[in-house]
């Protein structure tokens, strides 16, 4: 079967999106890739049809437990078999998989990075047939990129397990540095590169300063039709905000990571079914979720980099329609960001006070824990010891760069059961205990496969098959587990915590203070970027991104806030950044009276200059000073 006929009969396209066939022929060929397709790119295409189109399986690195699931739903809803395996899970059912993937014809095999150092992962990769090695969201490998995460250098340490498998790497953003570094550390044996252009085309990126944010967000949506969503940090102000929407006519519903899982699933596929029109949400959100029509993304208030700014704003305008990235800003987002700048960043001091918390929650001994993992209420633990949320935030990303722990998003996982008992044998039970054959036999005509692997259940759904109460279901499960007949996982949504390593006593903790510096310093580097498109006033807003990002050979997009202030001068792009630069290299080394700025501009006609000085002026750019022009701006 050829590559078209591949996307044609597993995704009905009939053709590939720029750059993915290449991609796809690239690693077929054998060779290390690196792919950066902007978010909604079609990124999975590119490893799930040559791992389709070879022998052997697809092994695929991911971060996120919740598309790592929504991914393995998707495959097997078109018959192809893929597992994963993440923290939550219990070793026999993580026992099960492995072995699935080595003798059960699997062809995807998802894992969380985390995974990569464990022992029974290594021991039965290296027994795997693996055709190609496939690591998403990438940039997580760098320490330059905006979410490092040192699980990911364990992908360069499997490598010589997989028997020459090509490894394809793939993001949405990365800096020239983080490109660089990312091949690096994968061990390509020589750079190779496929980049799509980060340029949206179709999204008009707007910002827009205003002190009453709610009453300009309700205005954007007035202005503007069809699907949005609205970003916010606090849980809190998702549901005030849209209570608001509604009672100025605008249909909304919010999402949060602390709701439980079953109103987060309803939420999100209401809203896909166009059920109300915008979501508000706080950053959980959005992730693995293709909505082609969102026409609005607004940020009311400011990501803390620009990555995150980008592939949230980039949710909008799939579809390639006319869409908007607006961002709503005030002074106080400055103020905010250099607050916690100043004082949510950790000392090593209290990072090591986090991480004995985190021990006392858990009860572990000192010496105990290697390789446990613990469900994590953020907002409890932080009540329980009196810590600022946001402290510990950045303290479990530097535990975690330290390789001391593993910290990982809220994740639904159902109950599920699997037979562990032989047919032989589990028969030998029913008849011994005779209590308990109607309910085996129930559980093996409502679940198939269960021979073979887990399968998800509903205990409430049992109790009511079989007009027994919840809690007498669970019971006759905790029992069959305990005599080896079944193997059973209880549903859980929280996030979890994995020791890495043992707990280690204080006295020995010793934390790379040199590295937490410079994990300061880049967050104050992203924060300023960040701050920098908010408060740009001269630069095409797409340019911006664009820049950041190394694309630097870019025109203004013509549709974004500055390039319609542009478009009302009458001045062409390179007329007005001629004269501006112009200005701009006159003023920086001394002021003039605005007579001798003309003059000393011979070949512009003096009303084009006029006009870019009152832009100049009217953006904070330049000042009149006792009747002399000064340069004040960036």
């Amino acid at each position: 079967m050829n590559l078209q006929q591949i996307l044609q009969q597993y995704w009905g396209y009939s053709s590939f999106r720029p750059l993915q066939e290449d991609i796809i022929c690239s690693v077929l060929n054998g060779e290390d890739t690196l792919a950066l397709l902007p978010t909604g790119g079609g990124k999975s295409i590119c490893y799930q049809v040559p791992g389709l189109a070879k022998e052997g399986v697809c092994v695929v690195i991911s971060p996120l437990i919740a598309l790592m699931k929504d991914q393995v739903g998707q495959l097997r809803k078109r018959g192809i078999k893929a597992a994963a395996v993440f923290s939550g899970m219990g070793k026999t059912e993580i026992d099960i998989v492995l072995d699935n993937c080595i003798y059960g014809n699997y062809k995807f095999l998802y894992l969380s990075p985390e995974r990569l150092g464990t022992e029974i992962v290594q021991a039965r990769l290296e027994k795997m047939n693996v055709n190609l090695l496939a690591v998403d969201e990438a940039h997580c490998i760098s320490q330059w990129g905006y979410d490092f995460r040192p699980s990911y250098l364990k992908i360069a340490e499997i490598r010589p397990l997989l028997h020459g498998a090509p490894l394809l790497a793939l993001t949405a953003t990365a800096t020239a540095t983080v490109k660089k570094d990312i091949q690096e550390r994968l061990l390509f044996p020589q750079e190779h590169l496929f980049q799509a252009s980060f340029e949206r085309k179709n999204i008009s990126y707007v910002v827009r300063t205003a002190e009453d944010k709610l009453n300009k967000t309700l205005t954007i949506f007035k202005k503007t039709k069809g699907t949005g969503i609205v970003y916010v940090r606090s849980r809190r102000r998702t549901q005030e905000i849209a209570e608001y929407l509604i009672r100025n006519g605008i249909s909304a519903d919010f999402y949060h990571a602390g709701m439980d899982m079953e109103s987060r699933s309803t939420k999100q596929d209401q809203w896909l079914a166009g059920r109300f029109r915008v979501m508000v949400a706080t950053n959980a959100f959005g992730m693995g979720i293709d909505k082609p029509d969102v026409r609005v993304v607004a940020h009311l208030d400011m990501p803390e980099n620009v990555e995150a700014y980008y592939q949230e704003a980039g949710r909008a305008g799939r579809d390639g329609n006319r869409s908007y990235a607006v961002l709503v800003y005030n002074v106080s987002d400055k103020l905010e960001a250099e607050y916690r700048l100043e004082h949510h960043f950790p000392s090593a001091q209290e990072v090591v006070h986090i991480y004995n918390a985190i021990g006392n929650q858990f009860q572990l001994a000192i010496g105990s824990g290697l390789e446990e993992s613990f469900s994590f209420d953020l907002n409890g633990f932080c009540k329980t010891f009196k810590l600022e949320p946001s402290k510990v935030g950045h303290a479990l990303k530097i535990l975690e760069n330290q390789g001391l722990i593993a910290a990982t998003e809220a994740v639904y996982l159902p109950s599920r059961i699997k037979f562990l008992a032989s047919k032989e044998d589990l028969y030998r039970f029913q008849v011994e205990q005779a209590a308990y054959d109607t309910f085996v036999k129930y559980l093996l005509r409502s679940f198939g496969g269960l021979f073979d692997e887990f399968s998800p259940i509903n205990e409430l759904e049992i109790a009511k098959a079989t007009n027994q109460s919840r809690e007498e279901v669970m019971k006759k499960l905790r029992y069959l587990k305990s005599a080896g007949i079944i193997a059973y996982e209880a549903k859980s949504h929280q996030p979890r915590i994995t020791f890495l390593q043992a707990r280690a006593p204080e006295r020995s903790l010793q934390l790379n203070k040199t590295h937490i510096e410079q994990r300061k310093a880049l967050y104050e580097h992203n924060i300023k970027s960040m701050l920098g498109y908010a408060a740009n006033k001269t630069l095409c807003r797409s340019r911006y991104l664009l820049n950041y990002f190394g694309e630097t050979d870019n025109h203004r997009c013509g549709s974004c806030d500055i390039c319609l202030e542009l478009n009302k001068m009458g001045l062409s792009e390179l007329e007005h950044e001629t004269i501006q630069q112009e200005i701009k290299s006159l003023l920086a080394s001394q002021g003039m009276d605005i007579r001798s700025l003309v003059q000393a501009l011979p070949r512009f006609k003096e009303d084009k200059v006029l006009t870019v000085v009152r832009w100049l002026m009217e953006h904070n750019q330049i000042a009149n000073q006792e009747g002399k022009l000064i340069w004040i701006g960036q």
